[in-house]
């Protein structure tokens, strides 16, 4: 799949962005129509709650498969290929009138997740070095701005027209990016040797699966119920065994020892954790903002009025790319990340304070969103400076994964906890005691992520402030 095009590299960082928010807008589309599904598609709320996790599942498993494929082959074709299944998904869903349509579709849209990663790894290949941050800050956090944005826009859309109108639009919206990425991102040329790892990608692929399922269901179907546990047993099993494989493999799907590296591990706990932390934030406030008044805390939005009060976080996250960029040039992209935790961090304080007025939410999350944008912009820098060409695409597209990872133990934690906090008095709705105690967790989680942060190792810049070779390989020793 060649291509003549011209390197604009600003419209270049534009049309990954617009990729990376087009795909993460699949993941928020169908929390508004949650309550409305099971009678849409004529099943239970049980098996409706699976057309969310399933995008969790085949993002999951797709991204570092994707990720591998770019380095082998070029991420234009890869980003080109991924979104051929957020379109046909799309208008699956546009159509469909049970459950399985509907999982199918939902399931080929979550493929498109790694999208965001591999258009990560490609700027490396196709910006100048001096607009290469603010381009990675963009694309790092369109996926909590495409998170943020979907909540608003698909409440709008469910209230004001049919519910498939949606759909249609999402498969609209990737056909338009399909044609721009096709139009304006040049070549990126394979970067990485070897053949394609099909054992490790289907170890992998089963063991996030079985362990997904886990974080998802637990909750749900009780964390001490035999069917949890074995699949837990079998997933700790997979893992360990794929792990095994990618060591002693000539050319893994993911590079094991390069991702043990203490700066590169650190990098990945620290996305893990803070995947946790922001995630909290999209599951309690919406919540909370919709709960009847008679609770005594609940504020009584609409759903429409709830993505509304939402949506500023998302905009604020657009907007702190650009200054975490600058940051990133100044003090490095780890000084961003450990910033962004402790923003994020002051925004779940602001929240237990003012849990009880719709203004106080609306800054809090404002304050969380920019937190969360800064982390998210500073990940894939950190990545792309502590490993090789050959390697961006399978480094970001794990770091991806940790944060996806880090989302469903959020999911699984914050469910726990406020499925514990009803009460007979209650009337089955967690009482605030439960909501503020997730939000201490998802709090102290940012505050984690700092802390991880803070150690992760830095290595000796340059005079011109870009990191040399040989300080990443001392690093890495």
């Amino acid at each position: 799949m060649k291509s003549s095009v011209a390197p604009r590299p600003r419209v270049t960082a534009g049309v990954l962005a617009l990729a990376g928010v087009t795909a993460a807008l699949t993941q928020t589309l169908v929390v508004p129509l949650l309550t409305d599904l099971p009678r849409l598609l004529h099943t239970d709320p049980g098996n409706a709650s699976w057309l969310v996790t399933i995008t969790l599942l085949t993002a999951a498993v797709t991204t570092p498969v994707a990720g591998r494929l770019g380095d082998l082959h070029g991420k234009r074709r890869v980003i080109l290929v991924l979104l051929a299944p957020l379109v046909a998904g799309s208008f699956l869903c546009a159509v469909a009138d049970s459950l399985t349509p509907m999982l199918i579709g939902r399931g080929l849209q979550g493929m498109s997740m790694a999208v965001i990663s591999l258009g990560i790894s490609a700027l490396r290949d196709v910006m100048p070095p001096r607009e290469l941050s603010s381009a990675i800050a963009l694309i790092g956090s369109s996926l909590g701005i495409g998170g943020a944005l979907g909540l608003p826009l698909s409440a709008a859309i469910a209230q004001t027209t049919s519910w498939r109108v949606l759909f249609w639009g999402a498969g609209a919206l990737g056909l338009l990016v399909a044609v721009l990425v096709r139009r304006f991102l040049p070549d990126t040329p394979a970067r990485s040797p070897g053949r394609f790892d099909l054992v490790g990608a289907l170890g992998l692929s089963t063991g996030l699966t079985l362990l997904l399922v886990v974080l998802s269901k637990g909750a749900a179907w009780g964390w001490t119920e035999p069917t949890i546990l074995t699949l837990l047993a079998f997933a700790v099993v997979v893992l360990v065994g794929w792990g095994w494989w990618e060591l002693r493999v000539p050319h893994p799907l993911v590079d094991v020892r390069l991702a043990r590296r203490t700066p590169v591990l650190l990098t990945h706990a620290s996305s893990l954790v803070i995947g946790c932390a922001m995630y909290g934030q999209t599951l309690i406030v919406p919540q909370l903002l919709q709960l009847p008044t008679s609770t005594g805390y609940g504020l009584g939005q609409s759903m429409l009025a709830m993505g509304l009060w939402m949506a500023p976080s998302g905009l604020v996250m657009m907007a702190v790319a650009p200054l975490g960029a600058r940051l990133s040039d100044a003090r490095g992209p780890k000084t961003t990340l450990a910033a962004g935790s402790l923003v994020l961090a002051l925004g779940y304080g602001i929240s237990l304070m003012w849990l009880s007025s719709p203004w106080g939410l609306l800054i809090a999350t404002s304050i969380g969103g920019a937190g969360t944008g800064l982390a998210y912009g500073a990940l894939p820098a950190l990545i792309i400076g502590l490993v090789p060409n050959t390697a961006t695409g399978s480094a970001n597209s794990l770091n991806t994964l940790m944060r996806s990872i880090g989302s469903s133990v959020s999911a699984a934690v914050v469910g726990a906890v406020l499925a514990g906090a009803v009460s007979a008095e209650s009337r089955g709705l967690p009482l605030e005691s439960g909501f503020r105690h997730t939000l201490m967790i998802t709090g102290a989680a940012a505050l984690v992520s700092a802390v991880v942060a803070l150690c992760i190792p830095v290595a000796r810049r340059s005079r011109s402030g870009s990191v040399s070779r040989g300080a990443v390989s001392e690093v890495d020793a």
